[in-house]
């Protein structure tokens, strides 16, 4: 369900380690997408952090691999610290490497991000049943567009108050898509594109997860509904 590896750290923690990279994005002449470092780094520490809230880890460290060059380190650092501190996490530490020897003709950013969950890690997959409900938050969004319509995408710290409320499953959409995503969730249950009606199109990249699907029982709709507010878009499933 999560693109995440875990394994136990002690009796009662698990390290959870979650990844993201981009290339062709940044300010070399080539690159496709002409944006500041430190923009790059926050968008690819943004998905991997959420893959880690989502998964109930604690983020403590992330790592980055740069191959932009030494000028690029300070701005990848900033982009990492601006979004530690959307969410709250002022201890996080941040270490990494940069290529130096050798220069690329486009930009290219690894970026891990390390947490700590304590007890049971959860299941792979969820049950489908009649009182699940499941909104996207937020809005697919990929390359220029999310410079152009950034407005539109999933507030940080919006997705770490849903994803904490209790009753409520998380998980960022990536650059396969909503409908994707949708269909590692749930162990008892597919869907195609007409099973759904959504003002959303299913199918396109939602690049560094500018939006995420929010799965919760029929009891918790109106208190997610008023908190996403303009993010919010329900899923209504067709039998």
């Amino acid at each position: 369900m999560r693109d995440v590896l875990n394994f136990p750290f002690n009796a009662e923690e698990t390290i959870v380690v979650a990844s993201d990279n981009s290339g062709a994005i940044g300010e070399k002449e080539q690159d496709a997408v002409q944006v500041p470092y430190e923009t790059v780094s926050y968008y690819s520490f943004r998905v991997a952090v959420m893959e880690c809230l989502s998964s109930g880890a604690q983020p403590f460290a992330a790592a980055i691999q740069n191959f932009c060059g030494d000028d690029a380190w300070d701005q990848l650092i900033r982009g990492i610290k601006k979004g530690a501190d959307e969410l709250g996490l002022t201890e996080l530490q941040i270490t990494g490497s940069t290529e130096s020897n050798f220069n690329l003709l486009q930009s290219a950013v690894g970026l891990s991000v390390l947490g700590k969950r304590k007890g049971e890690f959860p299941a792979d997959t969820l049950t489908y049943t009649d009182d699940t409900r499941i909104a996207v938050i937020g809005f697919p969004l990929v390359g220029q567009e999310l410079i152009e319509r950034e407005a539109e995408a999933a507030p940080l710290k919006l997705f770490k108050i849903i994803n904490s409320i209790e009753e409520i499953k998380t998980l960022p959409i990536g650059s396969k898509g909503i409908l994707n995503e949708l269909n590692g969730l749930f162990s008892n249950r597919k869907f195609e594109v007409e099973n759904l009606e959504s003002e959303l199109d299913l199918e396109k990249s939602a690049g560094p997860s500018t939006c995420f699907i929010a799965v919760f029982p029929e009891k918790k709709s109106e208190e997610i509904r008023k908190m996403a507010g303009c993010y919010f878009h329900l899923l209504n499933i067709k039998l």
